[in-house]
């Protein structure tokens, strides 16, 4: 009798302590898949359009994450794949890499990283030449997450791959700079909604 007492009190116990898992939606209502090439576009309108990779600062390589300056361009198709390989879709609040599907002319991976600091002009910038999968503290700069941002999303810098790391947590929001609109760590979010491609 103390046994099932125990094991019932253990099973709630549990229950009311696991936050349920939620899926990130696409902009028609559908679980955003693993693996499925969608767009990444802004909510708010007569800012720019989708993101796409392009050379920002007259280097070969890595090339920046920039958001087209054009509303009506989707930029390029980009997938998702969570940390957790078991996951068949995007969840909220869990590491994934983002992965452009386009080809480019530069010798690397379009996986997403945070680059290094670019101490003259202050700021963290996404860019390609990440490494997907493998997640720990070797590749601890290509994991980014989606946040709920009241009833859209926001993409964030704060990856939880490596338990014994120290990490920068940061939302993910445009720097513009001679008309260029790079992705880069900010205090003011970078509000997006998902398209399928």
């Amino acid at each position: 009798m103390a046994v099932t007492t125990l094991l019932t009190l253990s099973f709630l116990l549990l229950s009311f302590t696991s936050k349920p898992v939620s899926a990130v939606l696409d902009l028609s209502g559908k679980k955003l898949q693993k693996g499925v090439d969608y767009y990444i576009l802004p909510v708010i309108r007569g800012r720019g359009g989708g993101l796409k990779l392009a050379n920002a600062r007259n280097k070969t390589s890595p090339l920046d994450v920039v958001q087209d300056q054009f509303e009506v361009s989707s930029g390029f198709p980009l997938t998702f794949s969570p940390a957790n390989q078991n996951q068949s879709f995007v969840c909220l609040s869990t590491d994934l890499n983002i992965k452009f599907s386009a080809a480019t002319t530069c010798a690397q991976s379009t996986v997403w990283k945070l680059d290094s600091f670019d101490e003259s002009l202050g700021q963290w910038f996404v860019t390609s030449g990440g490494v997907e999968g493998n997640p720990g503290r070797q590749t601890i700069s290509n994991w980014f997450k989606i946040e709920k941002y009241n009833d859209d999303y926001k993409l964030v810098f704060c990856p939880t791959v490596c338990n014994f790391c120290k990490v920068l947590c940061r939302d993910v929001g445009i720097y513009i700079k001679d008309g260029i609109r790079r992705l880069a760590l900010s205090d003011q979010p970078f509000i997006v909604g998902f398209k399928r491609a």
